[in-house]
């Protein structure tokens, strides 16, 4: 049989006007209640007209193609089939008449993250979509490895791929230089693709650009959560874990190695401790120091560093001196922390404040924290003694409500008896930046002269 006397095309051609519209309808995804309103019928009148067609179309395809049935059930096992192939399988056109057949023998179009995908069929209709995240799992993608990825997770390799990705629910966005990564990891994602087609470290500034994030801190903070990077002592630079030239070190921080110095050496004199630290992660001594803060490691009688579960005396922190820009109330119960109103502030980051308040607040060790309602606020303020500094949760929004802008100046009041928090603008009036409409770069030292003294604590 030649296409010149193609069965299926002059069996279509028989059926009714409107049956021939509601099948091309059908076809391009019109609802049984969109192609009823349209021709002025019921959404069962239309099921009905479809069914009619149908059988039309099947009783053709008895007398031209004895076994159709058996074919397209047997080519409809695939998790997609084009419907081009049916057509050469029947040995008719392609055309919307193929399509009745094939779903009489129970095939549906596939389902994707797109939703049906139209001119492919199967009798899995889940089945394609099982393979296309089987493929997605092995993202982030470099361009050429795309087809490749998907063929290997047996996706048909004549699946318009290209037009599935770039779709709005696709689970994978469009990166630098054709990449392919995860919607919800596409910053790590174009980092561990620049870092690997780099071949060498990167500082967190040469990965702003390709990873699409504004802020070095946020990629910092970004790779640092994921197990492929590691940053090297101490460059400071950003590597793939999976490089096996690199001397990388296993722990997260410093607080981390000294721990795990300890529990395999046992105590040990600090100079010793600290040399052998600094042979897995490299760091200063100063910063060691700090890390005896930690409330898992102590000294024992004979001062040898060891961990508290064995029997070690935790290690205070010694009296810091009390900076110029905080005061304590006689009764020793209202602590005032001058700040100035900056861009950090402004962003909502931590406040990082001198330890002598956590100090005097008995916050000796770390990690420790104290909250401090605040009236009217469902969030308190939060203050916590890490081995590194101590920090303020974010103040924006008391700022913010108090009318401040950048520049300004404001003392905020800890409560011990009551665990409360205010603040209280104080920059002098004349020189306010909220009033003058003046950023605190257009101005002199914020809230009057470099020698004005803290405000008194209430």
């Amino acid at each position: 049989m030649t296409m010149d006397d193609d069965w299926l095309q002059a069996a279509f051609g028989t059926l009714p006007a409107r049956s021939r519209r509601m099948i091309e309808d059908r076809a391009n995804g019109k609802t049984l209640g969109s192609i009823g309103q349209e021709h002025e019928v019921s959404r069962e009148r239309v099921r009905q007209l479809l069914l009619k067609a149908q059988e039309h179309l099947c009783a053709f395809a008895d007398a031209f193609v004895g076994d159709w049935r058996d074919r397209l059930t047997t080519l409809t096992e695939r998790s997609a089939v084009s419907q081009s192939e049916v057509a050469a399988v029947l040995g008719v056109r392609d055309q919307v008449g193929v399509g009745s057949l094939v779903e009489a023998v129970g095939a549906e179009q596939p389902l994707t993250w797109a939703g049906r995908l139209r001119g492919w069929w199967t009798r899995s209709p889940g089945a394609l979509e099982v393979l296309l995240r089987r493929g997605v799992e092995e993202a982030p993608l470099r361009g050429e490895d795309v087809a490749v990825t998907f063929a290997a997770a047996g996706v048909p390799d004549e699946v318009p791929l290209l037009d599935l990705l770039r779709h709005p629910d696709s689970p994978l966005v469009p990166g630098f230089g054709g990449t392919w990564l995860r919607r919800r990891a596409r910053g790590r994602d174009a980092a561990y693709l620049f870092l690997l087609a780099h071949g060498e470290p990167c500082r967190a500034d040469d990965l702003l650009e390709p990873t699409g994030i504004r802020r070095k801190p946020a990629v910092a903070e970004a790779l640092r959560r994921d197990e492929r990077f590691v940053q090297l002592r101490l460059e400071g630079k950003w590597a793939l874990a999976e490089w096996p030239h690199l001397n990388v070190t296993p722990y997260p921080n410093a607080v981390e190695a000294l721990v795990a110095v300890v529990t395999e050496l046992g105590p040990l004199p600090k100079d010793s401790l600290f040399s052998q630290v600094g042979e897995c992660y490299p760091v200063t001594p100063w910063r060691l120091h700090q890390c005896l803060l930690d409330d898992r490691v102590g000294i024992t009688e004979d001062g040898l560093i060891e961990l508290v579960a064995r029997g070690a005396t935790p290690i205070e922190e010694s009296e810091p001196a009390r900076p110029a820009r905080m005061a304590v109330d006689p009764a020793g119960n209202v602590f005032g922390v001058r700040l100035s109103v900056d861009k950090d502030i402004l962003r909502g980051s931590g406040v990082v404040v001198s330890s002598w308040l956590t100090w005097q607040l008995g916050m000796r060790q770390a990690p420790m924290v104290r909250t401090f309602s605040i009236a009217g606020h469902p969030t308190p303020i939060v203050l916590k003694r890490a081995t590194s500094a101590a920090q303020i949760s974010s103040l924006r929004v008391l700022v913010k409500e108090n009318g401040m802008v950048r520049g300004c100046e404001f003392v905020l009041f800890l409560r011990t008896d009551d665990s409360t928090a205010r603040i209280e603008h104080v920059c002098a009036q004349h020189i306010c930046p909220a009033v003058s409409g003046l950023s605190g770069t257009d101005l002199g030292p914020p809230g009057g002269s470099a020698g004005e003294p803290t405000p008194g604590v209430r």
